[in-house]
């Protein structure tokens, strides 16, 4: 294994192009600088540097000049693993659900974007559906989560209203038939919303399609499978908003902590999401 020390003299030698203006960099005499060179041509079995006549002059040979390489690439990594070891808050990870029902696409590339500006965080995202991340928020499993819900229903850190509405595809007609419906699992306020103001109307439906993910209803949707109820923000182009069915009430999009107090971290990604989600809406 080489030694980072030995390494670190070599690299002063090579740069300088003198034993003494080396030791003087590495706080050690030009004899000690000497033989450490000495140590480390040992270690690795070839000769690494050309001395002039004087000794006042070196010059590395063709293996010392690679391995100057070398050593340069693994001092600056043994230094950034001890800048990282020095930044404990940052390397706490920071665990945050995503609803399932959530722009897979728009939420990559928000978080992307936190991690480009935080290289030191440790992100985890763990998708699934609302309800699920409130009993992981509740069980310590994660200290952040953005979450579909009723308005106002508690306390949150930042909320942003949804406005909803019902979607079909391009040829799709309604008729007296049952209203087919491209539905979220159960415990999806999009789901809830759809079947509540259908059988308020006294609508007659049934579910034609089930997914967990937001891109599996939007392609049922515009391939005719079904109808369903989706956020203004999800729409596709080949969307048609139904007039005909009955209005839909706002829901929440929350983000939400598990009551622990946030570190530094946390509270920069809470930051980030408030800025980001709210001038993308």
């Amino acid at each position: 294994m080489l030694d980072l020390e030995l390494l670190n003299t070599l690299v002063c030698v090579v740069e300088e192009g003198s034993f003494t203006r080396a030791g003087e960099r590495v706080h050690r005499t030009q004899s000690t600088v000497s033989q450490q060179i000495r140590k480390l041509e040992e270690s690795v079995g070839r000769p690494l540097l050309l001395r002039d006549r004087t000794g006042n002059q070196v010059t590395p040979t063709e293996h010392g000049e690679l391995l100057s390489h070398y050593a340069r690439r693994l001092l600056a990594l043994s230094q950034e693993a001890q800048d990282m070891l020095a930044s404990e808050v940052e390397l706490e990870p920071v665990r945050i659900g995503i609803p399932e029902d959530f722009d897979a696409r728009r939420m990559s590339a928000m978080l992307s974007g936190f991690v480009r500006a935080k290289p030191g965080v440790r992100l985890e995202t763990v998708s699934g559906m609302s309800a699920d991340l409130q009993r992981k928020l509740a069980g310590g499993e994660l200290e952040l989560a953005l979450l579909k819900r009723e308005p106002g229903s508690s306390e949150c850190l930042a909320s942003w209203p949804e406005s909803l509405v019902w979607v079909r595809g391009e040829d799709v007609a309604l008729t007296d038939a049952p209203i087919p419906l491209a539905l979220f699992p159960h415990g999806c306020i999009y789901r809830q919303r759809a079947i509540r103001s259908l059988d308020k109307a006294h609508r007659r439906w049934r579910v034609a399609f089930g997914s967990h993910s937001l891109t599996g209803i939007q392609a049922a949707v515009s391939s005719g499978l079904g109808v369903s109820v989706l956020p203004t923000t999800a729409l596709l182009p080949e969307h048609r908003i139904c007039e005909d069915l009955p209005p839909l009430p706002p829901s929440e999009l929350a983000l939400v902590t598990s009551g622990s107090p946030l570190n530094t971290v946390q509270r920069a990604l809470v930051d980030f999401l408030r800025t980001e989600i709210g001038g993308n809406r």
